[in-house]
């Protein structure tokens, strides 16, 4: 199984209302590894690793989010394998 890392960026009502804490939840279901924060523009980055298929459903999941979140809008890009050993939520970017 090969690893790959995914930046997502995340736009919409997406602070203030549990977006991060949902985002490290469903990860780690998915068995990913990385990093969420808010950014000062209110929206929010992901760096995840995993499988190409675990990716694909976190990206899709961001697309709607927890229920209070209003997406507008989710870019992405691949990029090098950091080697996070975690999901962890981080205050800001």
């Amino acid at each position: 199984m090969s690893i790959e890392h995914r930046s997502i960026r995340v736009h919409g009502q997406v602070q203030g209302v549990f977006y991060r804490q949902s985002t490290r939840h469903e990860a780690r279901r998915l068995g990913l590894r990385g990093t969420v924060c808010n950014n000062p523009d209110g929206t929010v980055s992901i760096e995840a690793e995993g499988p190409a298929e675990a990716l694909d459903a976190l990206q899709a999941w961001c697309q709607q989010g927890p229920p209070a979140a209003h997406v507008t809008k989710v870019e992405s890009a691949s990029g090098p394998v950091e080697g996070y050993t975690a999901f962890e939520v981080k205050r800001e970017a």
